[in-house]
């Protein structure tokens, strides 16, 4: 089996150094270079770059000042950081515990978007847990 190294393929390649063309009536330029490596391998470095076009690409216009380009702020899911919550979840061990919660994760795909933070550790002494919206409870 014959084998072939990028070497002895990349030399049979005649390489014309600062090629510029036309394409659609802009004007850009290509620059290739071989830097020789050790063990007589080339490296083949390939360089494009677009000259100044006469016509500026066309901008849409801004909207007026008068209006929001910008959609307003949906409103913040979960309760706020630092409430103190109840837990619902049966089987958590801080089921029926308070805790304050540290974050809200306010993607509506997430499936445990509360952190809770509790002064009690469990039996892993881990004192955080993520909780659903419908496993907690907001207290006073």
């Amino acid at each position: 089996m014959a084998s072939c190294n990028m070497a002895s393929a990349a030399s049979g390649f005649v390489l014309t150094p600062n090629v510029s063309g036309t394409i659609n009536s802009s004007s850009s330029r290509v620059t290739m270079l071989i830097y020789p490596t050790k063990n007589n391998l080339s490296r083949l470095v390939v360089r494009a770059a677009e000259e100044a076009s006469a016509a500026p690409p066309a901008t849409a216009t801004p909207p007026p000042e008068g209006q929001a380009a910008t959609k307003p702020k949906p409103p913040p899911i979960g309760p706020k950081r630092g409430a103190k919550v109840k837990i619902l979840r049966k089987e958590s061990y801080w089921f029926n515990g308070i805790g304050s919660v540290v974050a809200v994760d306010q993607d509506p795909k997430t499936r445990y978007p509360v952190v809770v933070r509790f002064n009690k550790v469990n039996y892993a002494n881990v004192s955080t847990n993520n909780y659903a919206l419908d496993e907690i409870e907001e207290v006073k």
